[in-house]
């Protein structure tokens, strides 16, 4: 199973007297990055909601909005009615000495003095904060359940990209009895139009051909290629579902015994394969960067 660091879950559900909305996105990233924004209500559960979600969504770039839907309760703020009070008995009597009847607006001047409106300290009691932890868990499975959707078509694209390098290993293959057989031959032509032949050592002809054609073999490459790539697929195929450094770190080698057989390689056909491959690997590298 395959997961993707990409994905979006939101839930809706009242808690009590509150209804609360919970979005979560999230995209690709190194390591797991919060950035969380939340009502003041669950300032004192801040820790907690910020460990549930590092626990359960491990790796990428998440974004957490925990909003609030007021239902019946309090609101955000709150009127001092004691302190306006205090301000509207003055003025009232200042009012009566001069003869001065109070406006229905001072309402309004009331409420722009200081701490007549204060904000709302009430915090989320604990069995509800427990009914809200039900709400953030629902997005949370909602949020993993579109990262498993969007990790089935990474994997089953990566199965497509290691399955054609491994076809173009094959052709490889084919070519490489060819490839030694044509660079004997061009060593032998280009020694008799330099030298001739007759003036050869044939013994010591064909150790310097023999150490020339192991130094340019690629065999041991292409066997360590196929290695890598069935290694590949068994990690797509384990059941862990944080695996994406891992896959990284597989790609790298398979890159190293790609570039090593190009290196090596003295052919057009088989130069032209090694492109193919590399252009497979790097677009497997691309999908590898939103596996979690």
């Amino acid at each position: 199973m395959l997961k993707s660091m990409t994905g979006f879950g939101r839930v809706e559900e009242a808690v009590g007297e509150r209804i609360f909305l919970v979005e979560i996105k999230s995209l690709n990233g190194k390591q797991f990055e919060l950035n969380l924004k939340l009502t003041p209500l669950l300032k004192p559960y801040e820790f907690a909601i910020r460990s549930a979600l590092s626990q359960q969504l491990q790796r990428g770039t998440v974004e957490c909005t925990i909003s609030l839907k007021q239902n019946g309760g309090g609101g955000a703020i709150t009127i001092n009615k004691d302190v306006a009070k205090s301000y509207f008995q003055p003025l009232q009597e200042i009012a009566g000495e001069l003869d001065l009847k109070v406006s229905e607006y001072i309402l309004a001047a009331l409420l722009r003095l200081p701490d007549v409106v204060v904000p709302n300290t009430d915090i989320l009691s604990t069995s509800d904060y427990q009914h809200f932890e039900q709400v953030l868990q629902k997005t949370i499975d909602a949020i993993n359940l579109h990262r498993v959707t969007e990790g089935s078509a990474l994997q089953k694209d990566l199965v497509e990209r290691i399955e054609n390098i491994l076809a173009y290993q094959e052709k490889i293959s084919e070519l490489e009895p060819l490839r030694q057989h044509r660079m004997k031959e061009e060593i032998r032509r280009k020694l008799e139009e330099q030298v001739g032949m007759e003036h050869l050592d044939a013994n010591r002809m064909e150790q310097e051909m023999i150490y020339y054609i192991e130094k340019i073999d690629i065999s041991e490459e292409q066997v360590r290629l196929r290695n890598h790539c069935d290694y590949f697929m068994s990690i797509l195929r384990d059941e862990d579902p944080s695996k994406g450094k891992k896959l990284g770190f597989v790609l790298q080698e398979i890159g190293r015994e790609i570039n090593t057989t190009g290196a090596k390689a003295y052919d057009a056909g088989i130069q032209k394969l090694v492109v193919l491959m590399k252009d497979e690997l790097e677009k497997a590298k691309e999908q590898v960067l939103n596996v979690l």
